[in-house]
């Protein structure tokens, strides 16, 4: 767990000592210098995160220091903290560079406090966007290795990619929603590779966990902390350091922990159970939901807070059924990647597989086929690979499900002038074909599968409807 780098600037000894004792105590690394000269000579040896400079100072002025570490490094925050009041001197100092300004004496030390974290905030954003400039004119990802495993041609989701890769540098928590099976994890993953962080990536599914389990499992606990506690655990946050937590099922935190997890998020600082010992964590929370936040915040049964500390960052994934063109894509690679796993040639699928898996809404989105296609190739012997298991694990009911496009929506129940009647079977038969052929774009292998008739079955009733 890195601390935050501060590195103070100040000719008057004792003040910067109080700064720096201040910051340690809170668990800061501090690093101190007497004159700006001195200051570019510290910052250059220990980079450090922001940096808190006087403005009259011998050797070199905070003036000539700012407008010389804005050159050298602009995305290091400087606070300027100084008995000197003119404002015109306070413009200066703004223009050359520096983030803020704050007037000796200091009464509240936790003002400083606050100062770090949002300079340091501010700092992450203006990266952030610098990023998205940058992934928006190029129009392409700059680290498809990191994507390997998301197969798609989609134009939403690879939007979300994009998205993904400018703001992974940052430390801003990461919101992904999607329905089950989407690829919520693989994205969080994507995330994690992409930011260069050196600590690990930890996935923990939250749903189920009541108020302790969950703080335990985070934060840890000191011995004796609860009944059964009889040794010291480091929690998730101190395993994560420098790394990344993955809080799957986000939306099913009881609202205690909501409260934990807001705390976390605002001050990046937790106390293990047990202990009165505050630490500070610099992992990166991704939480993943299948669940609408939003409503759950309007209904209630969710923090609004979190929700909008959560919202920073926030991506969709689309469902596999608006993904259409993205099914032939996902066939030919789970084909492969199954007949690898279980030691087969890869088999050929028939021509009307596509169109057949095209039909349906897919519930349970890309792990759904993925597993279609594993059984498929279980099964499979040798020729063609049989639709039959694909059949099987669909059922009839895909028909109803699917969606209908709005020319075939015909009533069942005709018009003659002012008079409604029922139909003949001749023109049921009809109605129903042309729903089945339209469902299937137009393929008969896959309509004569809606209609639970054969093929040839389907085209000689076509062939005498036209007659």
């Amino acid at each position: 767990m890195a601390p935050i780098k501060l590195l103070i600037i100040d000719d008057e000894l004792d003040f910067r000592e109080s700064i720096a004792l201040y910051f340690l105590d809170a668990g800061y690394t501090v690093f101190e210098a007497s004159n700006g000269r001195e200051g570019l000579d510290v910052f250059e040896r220990e980079r450090p995160d922001i940096v808190f400079t006087d403005l009259r100072m011998p050797v070199m002025d905070g003036f000539e220091f700012i407008a010389e570490l804005s050159a050298l490094n602009p995305d290091t925050p400087i606070i300027v903290i100084s008995g000197v009041g003119l404002v015109e001197e306070v413009i200066h100092a703004m223009r050359l560079g520096a983030r803020d300004y704050i007037v000796k004496p200091i009464l509240d030390m936790d003002e400083l406090k606050l100062v770090i974290m949002r300079a340091l905030r501010e700092s992450s954003l203006l990266k952030e966007i610098d990023s998205l400039k940058d992934k928006l004119l190029s129009g392409q990802l700059r680290h498809p290795e990191a994507f390997a495993g998301i197969i798609t041609q989609n134009p939403p989701m690879i939007a979300a990619m994009q998205y993904l890769e400018a703001i992974a540098v940052t430390s801003q928590p990461v919101l992904i929603t999607g329905e089950t099976g989407t690829g919520k994890e693989l994205l969080a993953q994507a995330v994690h590779k992409i930011s260069g962080r050196k600590g690990p990536f930890i996935a923990v599914n939250v749903a189920g966990l009541d108020d302790q389990m969950f703080a335990d499992a985070l934060f840890g606990h000191v011995k004796g902390a609860f009944s059964g506690a009889d040794q010291r655990r480091e929690g998730l946050l101190v395993q994560a350091a420098a790394g990344t937590i993955l809080l799957d099922e986000i939306g099913d935190l009881h609202e205690v922990s909501q409260i934990k997890l807001l705390r976390l998020l605002q001050e990046g600082e937790f106390y293990p159970l047990g202990s009165d010992t505050l630490k500070r964590t610099d992992a990166r929370i991704v939480a993943a939901t299948n669940r609408d936040l939003h409503g759950m915040v309007k209904e209630g049964s969710f923090r609004s807070d979190l929700y909008y500390r959560l919202f920073a960052h926030q991506i969709k994934i689309p469902p596999l059924r608006e993904r259409n063109y993205d099914i032939a894509l996902l066939l030919e690679y789970f084909l492969r990647e199954a007949a690898q796993a279980l030691g087969k040639k890869c088999p050929t699928p028939p021509p009307e597989l596509c169109s057949y898996l095209t039909a349906y809404d897919f519930p349970g989105n890309v792990r759904e086929m993925r597993s279609m296609v594993f059984d498929a190739v279980a099964r499979h012997n040798k020729g063609v690979l049989s639709i039959e298991s694909f059949r099987r694990a669909i059922g009839r009911e895909f028909a109803v499900k699917a969606p209908v496009h709005k020319a075939s929506q015909r009533s069942i129940i005709l018009r003659d002038g002012d008079e409604e009647r029922m139909p003949t079977l001749a023109e049921a038969e009809a109605v129903l074909i042309e729903q089945a052929l339209d469902l299937a774009g137009g393929n008969q292998g896959v309509a004569a599968s809606c209609l639970g008739i054969s093929r040839n079955a389907l085209n000689k009733k076509i062939i005498r409807g036209r007659a």
